[in-house]
């Protein structure tokens, strides 16, 4: 796949191009969500496995581009918490997706020891096209200290033709002994200049290319997801004086995660505003004219922490978010 290829991002090429000039068995791309850790990590196997790699990378047309493309690589193996291997179209093994089909149980969402057991004798064994194998765990963090002292003694010893890449968007949160074996890449932070004509090639308005990078934090991959969500540049435009209000309607079709969010970056612009910083995430014209007080923005900024920690799994999603709301419009309204 070459630079001008529409679909890699022109940062991620070039990360990509940086990374395959370096020798090494295991990889650890790092940096916050949205940054195109996945997209660089199996650009990496992609290559690795190519029949045909250049100095750009994968062919993008032989045998092996195409069985990852179709994912069905017999010599890479993507280790993801199951929600996202069913989102990306990876294939679950046959034990899991039985379980998952029999309502045994739901798509795990961390990812799962008897994966990484799979993984681990997927290493051992010798590879079909003869080209060495790769194995891809995103995201890495998502691993519990089983799972990553399962993978320690094959990532410390591999075996002589197979490759590891682990993206994280939260490396902190791995075990300094899965650390220490990785080469580290932190991902590159790209230019404003640079994103906005790559996401209006993925099919975005220029001004709302421009409203959903806003809203991302200036991250591409999260401007694409909010883009593709079904919500407008005018919708997020107008929560804050939506909420401000007390509208519930304005949250109406967020999952819990998705709407504490979204007030999370309410309440960080806010708190910026009110110490003289510009806002991040929305426009200031966009934020209320009359600012909360320093302590009521701090106490709804600890009490929306709280509440992400369960907002999977919450009691009833309806309730939750007029709760979030009604906080919000009190917190917005407050003068101490």
């Amino acid at each position: 796949m070459s630079e001008t290829t529409p679909l890699t991002a022109p940062w991620i090429a070039a990360q990509r191009t940086r990374l395959l000039a370096q020798r090494g068995h295991a990889w650890l791309l790092q940096g916050p969500s949205g940054l195109g850790q996945y997209a660089l990590g199996l650009e990496l196997v992609r290559a690795w496995l190519c029949d045909a790699p250049g100095g750009q990378g994968a062919c993008g047309q032989c045998a092996s581009c195409h069985a990852i493309d179709v994912r069905t690589h017999a010599d890479l193996c993507v280790l993801m918490p199951e929600v996202q291997m069913l989102e990306l179209g990876w294939p679950l093994s046959e034990k899991a997706q039985a379980e998952i089909d029999d309502k045994k149980r739901k798509p795990s969402r961390e990812i799962r020891v008897e994966a990484m057991r799979d993984a681990v004798e997927f290493a051992q064994r010798t590879s079909a096209r003869g080209r060495g194998k790769a194995v891809l765990v995103y995201p890495a963090e998502q691993m519990n200290h089983v799972t990553a002292n399962a993978l320690l003694k094959t990532l410390e010893e591999p075996p002589g033709d197979v490759r590891f890449v682990l993206a994280s968007e939260a490396a902190h949160q791995l075990l300094p002994t899965i650390r220490s074996r990785c080469l580290g890449h932190t991902m590159l932070w790209p230019a404003e200049a640079e994103m906005l004509p790559w996401l209006q090639a993925q099919g975005l308005a220029p001004e709302a290319a421009s409203a959903f990078l806003r809203a991302a934090g200036g991250r591409p991959d999260d401007a694409v997801l909010l883009a593709r969500s079904g919500r407008s540049p005018q919708a997020w435009a107008a929560l804050p004086q939506a909420v401000a209000k007390g509208d519930v309607t304005a949250l109406a079709d967020w999952s819990p995660a998705q709407a504490i969010d979204a007030l999370q970056k309410l309440c960080h612009d806010l708190l910026s505003t009110r110490v003289g910083a510009a806002p991040r995430y929305f426009a200031a014209a966009d934020l209320p004219k009359a600012l909360p007080a320093l302590g009521a923005l701090t106490r709804w900024s600890r009490a929306l922490a709280k509440a992400a920690r369960t907002a999977e799994h919450p009691f009833n999603a309806g309730l939750m978010l007029e709760a979030l709301v009604a906080q919000a419009r009190n917190t917005l309204h407050s003068k101490h």
